[in-house]
């Protein structure tokens, strides 16, 4: 199965171009954009895999292997956000832990 994290997380895995686009804080995204954007996607991943679902459940395609990779693909992404919201958390707790 090949599972594409560029379509799911394309701010993290896209190259830095320059130095000086570290220092531009204008252009980029805000952590909580780039969150609710990749939580979009995801949500969008398991929105069309349930709709493939229902369409085979109809009758109205026949092309298991779509249905079932979809279904996996949307499966993986949510696994892959669940785990990363938990390493924030935990890093968050961390931090709390800490003493200043």
């Amino acid at each position: 199965m090949d599972i594409r994290l560029n379509a799911v997380l394309p701010s993290v895995t896209a190259p830095l171009t320059s130095t000086s686009s570290l220092n531009n804080h204008d252009d980029a995204p805000s952590f909580a954009e780039t969150l609710k954007g990749v939580f979009d996607k995801i949500n969008q991943m398991q929105l069309d895999s349930a709709q493939l679902a229902r369409q085979f459940a109809a009758g109205e395609t026949d092309d298991l292997v779509r249905v079932v990779t979809t279904a996996e693909e949307a499966s993986v992404a949510l696994q892959l956000a669940v785990q990363v919201r938990n390493k924030v958390i935990e890093a968050y707790q961390e931090i709390m832990r800490m003493q200043v």
